[in-house]
């Protein structure tokens, strides 16, 4: 085999190898949807009474959780102005205080978590219209090969982790339509 036919040989093995780990890696993308729960909720008000009140729930902890957060970052501004004005014993004060309402707010929040686990774990194992829309959102999300579908908006915030989507993505409508048909006892 001549040095050209080995060079040849070569390069065409390496585009090889590169368009094989390209495949590999093109079939190891992720794809996510975006549901909106709320607004699969409304359309089926009738019987959504316990994830509404579970929606509820997490609405009640994460204000309590925003309002404690809101009280540390005020302990914080105070503590900066009086390190500023050179009081030390405030400062202490201060800083204290701060330590052991982010303790608290750590606690309480792991505590709600729990709760909130454990809420959603016997909803979606007793509650019919939970376990509807789990069946639904899992059979829309293999036929349409997403393997990460989120909850779009909840009830505490508006699009709380989700800063930008393609409607492409939103599979609501299809959900929504999917479970038109459901008949929840």
């Amino acid at each position: 085999m001549s040095a050209r036919k080995a060079s040849a040989a070569i390069v065409l093995a390496s585009c090889l190898a590169l368009l094989g780990a390209a495949g590999a890696t093109a079939q190891q993308i992720t794809r996510i949807a975006v549901m909106d729960f709320n607004r699969v909720l409304a359309s089926r008000s009738q019987d959504g009474v316990a994830l509404k009140d579970f929606e509820l729930k997490k609405s009640a902890i994460q204000a309590e959780i925003d309002k404690r957060s809101d009280e540390i970052i005020r302990l914080m501004a105070q503590k900066v102005e009086a390190d500023k004005a050179g009081d030390a014993k405030g400062s202490a004060k201060l800083k204290s205080d701060i330590e052991a309402k982010t303790r608290q707010l750590s606690e309480y929040a792991q505590v709600k978590q729990r709760e909130l686990d454990d809420d959603a774990t016997r909803l979606v194992s007793t509650d019919s219209l939970a376990q509807a829309i789990y069946r639904q959102v899992q059979a829309i999300a293999e036929a349409d090969g997403y393997s990460l579908v989120l909850n779009l908006r909840s009830a505490d915030s508006v699009m709380g982790s989700v800063f930008w989507y393609s409607q492409m993505i939103d599979i609501t409508d299809k959900l929504i339509q999917a479970l038109a048909g459901v008949k929840i006892q």
